[in-house]
């Protein structure tokens, strides 16, 4: 038995939830999300609008793989049409710097040019303080995958930890030679 599969999802009352076929369709204040179940080996209920169940046609190792995936994609979809998710990503180092122009984040990371970086549609950044960035989005994969490009654009310097990291995110520095 998955034990996350066998928890039911709770539905918030701004959010409307119907299937459509093989696919469930979220939609929130925040956005729409399209998620494709396959309904041959899963049975999905929805009940009254409030809360959402998934369970396996039969138990067996490829649906139990399966069906804690297929309930946390569904939960992700649910909190992301209704609250959203954001990471914050912190600029660490001389001289780097991001400003937001149009839809390019331009990224001052050290390097003899400026690094211009194409916000996807469904993100939204905002630039705090210059060494501040805020990814706010309703897809959790697309925020988590856009806030790893930018890390990827500078990464973390071992000696004196300069470079793109997440807010909160430990380090672990290298002592430097000795004389």
């Amino acid at each position: 038995m998955s034990k996350i599969g066998k928890i039911n999802i709770s539905i918030p009352e701004k959010v409307k939830v119907a299937l459509a076929g093989n696919i469930i369709n979220i939609e929130g204040p925040l956005g729409k999300k399209s998620i494709n179940v396959d309904l041959d080996m899963f049975n999905l209920n929805i009940v009254e609008g409030k809360e959402i169940s998934i369970k396996p046609k039969k138990v067996d190792q490829n649906s139990k793989r399966l069906w804690g995936m297929n309930r946390s994609l569904i939960n992700n979809a649910v909190i992301g049409s209704y609250k959203g998710y954001e990471k914050t990503l912190e600029l660490v180092g001389v001289g780097y710097r991001a400003a937001l122009k149009g839809n390019q984040l331009n990224l001052q990371l050290g390097y003899s040019h400026d690094i211009n970086f194409d916000v996807p549609e469904g993100i939204k950044i905002a630039v705090e303080k210059q060494t501040t960035l805020k990814i706010t989005g309703s897809d959790k994969q697309l925020v988590g995958e856009v806030a790893s490009k930018i890390k990827t654009l500078r990464k973390i310097e071992p000696y004196k930890g300069k470079g793109v990291r997440e807010k909160g995110q430990y380090i672990l520095k290298k002592e430097g030679k000795k004389k």
